[in-house]
């Protein structure tokens, strides 16, 4: 095994060049929901105008993502197309402009990539003018706003991302297609397929056609789910005889419980999930599952701390030849639990306690699954056509009643 760090032999690689080669590149993690226990991102719109109100939270972030072993990082530009920012009141698109928060994400990016051996991706991600009903032409104006800014900052590759319905993702696909770079896609999907009932093996059909080179699922699911959805979706290539990378990055967070729409459905869901994080030794195991998978592009998303990537650095260890930097500071399956001055502490220094450890959660009141709300709002519902300005008092009312009536049920 090669020092720490490894080596920068492989840094002028493109993403297809390692993938093709048949190297492991990790992921990053999670932003908005870091970001927002931070103080940078507000809740609701989740939009990434710290790119610019506080690019120094966002450069750190990165920073921290790239010492624990991601070998992409990318530009925090979630939501950051136009429609977005200006959605129910959001003053972003008026006040800063879509234009400056992309740069700012791809200038940050960028800058902290240097540091490593690390590849920048565009990222694009589900539109509010898909939801509320517009065209194709429309909406791939949209992504082709945010597009400009990524071939004129000169991005390695691009990713479309978090997308609920495979024809947008699909759109979105063949407008990044456009700029001659390679296309990652990945959507946030379970086992069930899309919101319009598309299965995972065929949003992965119709996501290599449109020219995505590396298909698979991010965010709403838990690892556990993750990986079956991607068994899924490698089982459609498969049968139709098309060749793709696989790439997994789901939640921090457990979500046996969730439905079709994920962790947004839970009652928990932004400001009461910390119970369902996910520990480092869980995603040693999602690590090595998804390799075996056949996954190698493996990351993370909402609530993937930097010590969640570095476990996946770790795990991947033996494959990659070296460790993150982050692992100065982190002794091989606890054992520099030796060093410490309590005795049966000292005992908890092995791979097989941490491994076969089941953590309590220290609350005796709490059901230990959630009924997850169930509205079954889709494109093409009336309630999600979306509108600019701030939702109304009267919107609310009416929302919060709809809600105890579901409640009831």
């Amino acid at each position: 095994m090669t020092p720490v760090g490894g080596t920068s032999q492989s840094a002028k690689k493109g993403i297809l060049e390692r993938l093709d080669a048949g190297e492991i590149v990790i992921g990053d993690g999670g932003f908005v929901i870091a970001l927002e226990k931070r103080g940078y991102v507000k809740a609701g719109p989740w939009t990434p105008e710290a790119t610019v109100e506080h690019p120094e939270a966002v450069r750190q972030l990165h920073r921290e993502f790239l010492r624990a072993g991601s070998n992409v990082l990318q530009t925090f530009t979630f939501y950051a197309s136009d429609d977005k920012l200006e959605n129910r009141g959001n003053y972003v698109a008026e006040k800063i402009s879509g234009q400056r928060v992309n740069e700012a994400a791809c200038d940050i990016a960028k800058e902290v990539a240097q540091e490593g051996d690390a590849l920048v991706a565009g990222g694009v991600s589900q539109t509010p003018s898909y939801l509320s009903g517009k065209n194709e032409a429309e909406v791939k104006t949209i992504f082709r706003k945010q597009l400009d800014v990524f071939v004129k900052k000169n991005v390695d590759f691009l990713i479309a991302e978090y997308f609920e319905h495979v024809e947008e993702a699909s759109w979105a696909v063949e407008a990044l297609k456009e700029s001659g770079k390679p296309v990652a896609a990945t959507m946030c999907i379970g086992p069930e397929g899309d919101m319009h009932g598309v299965s995972p093996g065929e949003c992965a059909v119709r996501l290599v056609k449109a020219g995505a080179s590396i298909v698979g699922v991010n965010c709403h699911f838990d690892p556990n789910t993750c990986l079956r959805t991607m068994k899924l979706m490698k089982e459609g290539l498969e049968a139709a005889k098309l060749k793709a990378h696989l790439m997994s990055q789901p939640l921090a967070f457990h979500t046996p419980d969730c439905g079709k729409q994920g962790f947004i459905d839970l009652p928990e869901f932004p400001f009461a999930l910390e119970p369902r994080i996910v520990s480092r030794w869980d995603v040693h195991k999602y690590a090595r599952e998804a390799y075996n998978l056949g996954i190698r592009y493996i990351g993370g998303c909402c609530g993937f701390e930097p010590y969640h990537i570095r476990a996946i650095a770790e795990e991947l260890a033996p494959e990659r030849g070296f460790l993150p930097q982050a692992s100065e500071k982190h002794g091989n399956w606890g054992n520099a639990l030796s060093m410490h001055t309590k005795p049966w502490v000292r005992a908890r220094a092995r791979k097989e306690y941490w491994e076969n450890l089941l953590p309590a959660s220290g609350r005796p009141y709490c059901p230990s699954l959630s009924k997850p709300d169930d509205w079954g709002v889709a494109k093409g519902a009336a309630e999600l056509i979306q509108q600019k300005e701030a939702t109304s008092e009267q919107q609310l009312k009416e929302l919060f009643e709809k809600q105890k009536f579901k409640s009831n049920k």
